[in-house]
């Protein structure tokens, strides 16, 4: 009598068949990482080494590679708010998620991160405008401390500065950090710290030899998202300067919308000195993350 089911030679020509079809499904994918990513890419790459009007291929673009007439200076001020934001950001974020685990409040934890994950995007405009209503010459904790004695721009401190946008930045770095890291803190495993107490070890000797080896590469990889993400935010920057302080991304700015300054060929070339930035950032992160998982995913 033959068989009701399926054939055996037709089982594998339905699993091709699923198998070529499953592709397909990446196609739109592929289309926005072709359009918004490899295209862009090699725009800028080839308008980097061509003259705005005439085309004629040229090396003047990169000539702020120098340092000849401050032409660094956007890329040095970058890195430095870029690293002070980064360092308060994710000691301050690192706190918060060990606090949280520490804690095992699953309410808390839930709001904590609804909290970073709305925080941790607000940025641009709003925020400028938000701390200036709050810490700046005129704002509310600004008038507040005034009165308790405590004058903030008396003793040197602006809003206006690298050092008042490195707490701006601080707001929406600290959120992320939390959202980044708190997921390896919770995959530390408790046997771990059993294991370690059955031994005898102390509770620095644990931190020491166990905690911090295998959180090490989430804690740079974190970090690196950190920098980057504050290397590359434009909109509060300006809202806050107007230009004033001289960051990347406004340089980049300053050179494609400004009548005179007009020059699309050195826009490209600052922007692929922001994109090697970048993807030094994101590929170190990604190399970390990998390394991190073989401990964290057991």
């Amino acid at each position: 009598m033959a068989p009701s089911g399926p054939t055996t030679a037709a089982q594998p020509t339905a699993t091709r068949r699923r198998g070529g079809l499953a592709p397909l499904a990446l196609l739109p994918f592929a289309v926005l990482v072709l359009f918004f990513l490899v295209l862009p890419a090699l725009s800028l790459l080839w308008g980097s080494f061509h003259e705005g009007g005439s085309g004629a291929v040229t090396l003047a673009n990169y000539d702020y590679l120098s340092g000849a007439n401050k032409s660094l200076h956007p890329f040095v001020n970058s890195f430095v708010i870029s690293f002070l934001s980064m360092v308060s950001g994710g000691v301050l974020g690192l706190i918060i998620a060990q606090a949280l685990v520490s804690s095992k409040n699953r309410v808390l934890e839930q709001l904590t991160v609804t909290f970073s994950s709305v925080a941790a995007n607000f940025a641009g405009v709003p925020l400028a405008f938000a701390y200036v209503a709050m810490i700046g010459v005129n704002g509310l904790l600004t008038r507040f401390l005034i009165g308790l004695g405590v004058d903030l721009y008396g003793a040197g401190f602006s809003l206006y500065t690298l050092a008042g946008l490195t707490v701006v930045y601080t707001y929406f770095q600290v959120p992320l950090m939390v959202l980044l890291i708190l997921p390896a803190l919770q995959a530390m495993k408790r046997e771990w710290r059993e294991a370690s107490d059955n031994l005898g070890a102390s509770r620095w000797r644990y931190v020491r030899s166990v905690a911090i080896p295998v959180l090490t590469p989430s804690l740079i990889a974190s970090l690196l998202l950190l920098f980057a993400n504050s290397y590359g935010a434009y909109a509060t920057a300006y809202a806050l300067t107007t230009g004033f302080i001289s960051l990347v991304p406004i340089a980049i700015s300053n050179v494609i919308a400004g009548d005179v300054t007009f020059n699309p060929g050195q826009g490209d070339a600052l922007a692929m000195g922001l994109a090697v930035v970048m993807t030094i950032c994101v590929a170190g992160q990604a190399i970390l993350q990998r390394r991190a998982s073989r401990w964290l995913n057991r």
